[in-house]
């Protein structure tokens, strides 16, 4: 087994790694001030973003939730490796060797960096496979849908040969039947025996939003297979299908730029869709569009609360018109509150799906379903109305009940007052007996509540062993002020100097939390200008006020980017000034209580410290 990563190693990556690249992968990030990136937290449910990265420092805080920490404490977080994993992901991407204290490498065998790496090698064997004699089916059938070989690169499709192939060819490069049924690509039957799960099928990989892939999944080719028209990678420590979106890994820089999503409904239907210039779009795995899909695509899209909710980005879903697609969109409605973006839904004429629509009437059908969308709202209603009948009274009445809810659900005011004249004129109905139906159905608006990002400081000071934060610090002038330069210390530490962290940090605090932190920046001063700065004060603070640490140096400062070296400096000096001023006016009231002939000693030694005092402050004030 491998010994413990180096320190020094441990450092050098984490200097070397763009904590914003690697957070973008799942976040979608804007900028948020100097130095500061803000988004939609990915690891509770928000609406406004209150999930906050300090590239240059090299750590995240939520305000929302409290969550924070540097990249491997992310990559912890998000994907459930252990440490070592983390350093060992971020040391690959970037080319670093490793070294470990005991001279060894490292081992993953049977964790989540071992899966991963089957799950690579299996989707490079299926690749392989697709150009042999036996995948003639496979070929065929992508042929019949429309996608050609360079189709076929571009989304890793495979094809898995009959027989055991993959588990001889895996096992080959080292791993074991335990690791591979652990990934899904073998299953155990009955008595212990093992197979290829999949087999004389076409293959898709399913990805991650960083490309590693997680799964597969299966389309049925020939006549004598007995199983499912489609079968996925069943859960594994890597795989959750309600938890990842086909195609997102091609799609998400678009999504982020755009601000649009197109949620379709199977694997051919993306590939259709990406290949006709709609390259936003994204579909489940075997399941249907849930809580877990929606949080994703939020963090992608940058899906927060706006007043304008028109400026928020759309998500459109793609339904067939038969019942299941009708079930599905019912589905989708029902979490559309979930969402701060418009959502919209296209149905291709002919009940066609994208893949049939493109092989029938080309790349620019396609391209006019998506401008063809319709508002979810306007779907749903017509929906409503179509299950009654409109040319009796009866049947007009029991629409408007039925679609009267659909229009209280609507959270902007605006359109909700043109839902319910489009309802009006829709049923031939008095649109004050449409809006008595729609108050009385819930109200003409959706009762949603706006997520606040919490105040930097709020409520009292920690007290006992609850974990100190940020946001429990006193509100007087003096905390707040401590606070201020802490937070100018710890995120540009070169703006203020050594000379005047020295200073400051001498200076005693009177909230005992941040005067924790100040300890631990005044036995580190000499490292103030190392890349790793910020971890470094982590690690010298007690475990529990690692947050604080975390939080003072994500905290976003009130200055823009040209004032902010003036800024830090400015806060600084005044604190200490504050201070010099403080031990002056001590001074005074002893000069007055001495008699300067009977304490002449005293006394003098007192309009030195005055003297001294005066002197500080005038070289202060002219830096």
């Amino acid at each position: 087994m491998a010994g413990l990563i180096r320190r020094s190693d441990i450092d050098e990556v984490r200097s070397r790694t763009n904590l914003a690249d690697i957070v973008g992968d799942y976040v979608s990030l804007k900028n948020a001030g100097v130095g500061s990136m803000k988004g939609l937290c990915p690891f509770h449910e928000e609406r406004s973003p209150s999930f906050h990265v300090r590239p240059q420092v090299g750590f995240y805080h939520c305000f929302g939730c409290g969550e924070g920490g540097d990249v491997f404490t992310f990559l912890q977080k998000m994907d459930h490796v252990s440490f070592s994993e983390a350093v060992e992901r971020m040391a690959a991407r970037i080319g670093y060797e490793l070294h470990y204290e005991d001279g060894g490498a490292a081992t993953d065998h049977g964790n989540r960096a071992r899966i991963l790496a089957a799950n690579e090698s299996a989707a490079e064997f299926y690749v392989s496979q697709l150009t042999t004699a036996d995948a003639e089916p496979a070929r065929a059938f992508l042929g019949s849908r429309g996608f050609d070989a360079s189709a076929a690169q571009r989304f890793g499709v495979g094809f898995a040969p009959r027989g055991s192939a993959l588990r001889t060819h895996l096992k080959s490069l080292g791993y074991t039947e335990e690791e591979l049924v652990t990934a899904g690509l073998l299953g155990r039957g009955d008595r212990g025996d093992v197979y290829d799960r999949f087999r004389g099928r076409l293959v898709w990989p399913i990805r991650d939003v960083t490309g590693a892939t997680l799964g597969f999944g299966a389309r049925k080719l020939l006549d004598d297979d007995n199983g499912p028209k489609y079968l996925n990678t069943p859960e594994t420590p890597v795989y959750h299908k309600s938890q990842v979106l086909y195609g997102l890994d091609l799609a998400k820089r678009d999504i982020a730029r755009g601000r649009q999503v197109v949620v379709v409904e199977g694997y051919t239907d993306v590939m259709a869709c990406h290949l006709a210039g709609i390259t936003t779009a994204v579909a489940t795995c075997g399941t249907a569009f849930g809580v877990d899909h929606i949080k994703i695509v939020r963090r992608v899209i940058g899906d927060v609360d706006n007043a304008d909710t028109t400026g928020t980005g759309e998500v459109i879903f793609t339904f067939d018109p038969d019942e299941a697609g009708q079930k599905a969109a019912s589905r989708a409605f029902a979490e559309e509150q979930r969402f701060a973006a418009q959502t919209f839904v296209a149905v291709a004429p002919d009940g066609l799906d994208p893949c049939d629509l493109r092989l029938k009437q080309g790349d620019g059908a396609v391209q006019r379903l998506i401008k063809s969308r319709k508002p979810m709202f306007e779907f749903m209603i017509r929906r409503q109305l179509a299950a009654h009948d409109l040319e009796t009274v009866e049947g007009r009445v029991a629409a408007l009940r039925a679609a009267a809810p659909v229009v209280a659900g609507i959270r902007d005011q605006a359109l909700s007052i043109g839902y319910v004249r489009n309802l009006a004129g829709w049923l031939g109905m008095d649109p004050t007996e449409v809006q008595r139906a729609v108050r009385a159905s819930g109200g003409s608006t959706s009762s949603r509540p706006a997520e606040r990002e919490p105040e930097v400081s709020a409520g009292p000071t920690s007290g006992g062993e609850d974990e100190p934060s940020i946001t429990r610090l006193r509100t007087d002038t003096t905390t707040r002020t401590e606070r201020d330069v802490l937070m100018a210390i710890l995120q540009h530490p070169d703006y203020v100097g050594e000379r005047l962290m020295g200073k400051a940090m001498r200076i005693g605090f009177t909230d005992g939390d941040l005067g924790v932190v100040r300890d631990a920046i005044a036995v580190s001063l000499a490292m103030a200008l190392a890349p790793d700065w910020a971890a470094r004060i982590t690690s010298e603070v007690p475990q529990r006020f690692g947050k604080l640490v975390n939080e003072l140096t994500v905290a976003p400062i009130p200055a823009r980017e040209d004032k902010m070296p003036g800024y830090c400096r400015s806060i600084v000096t005044d604190f200490i000034d504050r201070d010099l001023l403080r031990e002056k006016v001590e001074l005074m009231g002893a000069m007055q209580r001495l008699d300067a002939t009977a304490d002449a000693e005293r006394f003098s030694a007192v309009q030195r410290d005055l003297v001294r005092i005066e002197t500080e402050r005038r070289a202060l004030r002219d830096e």
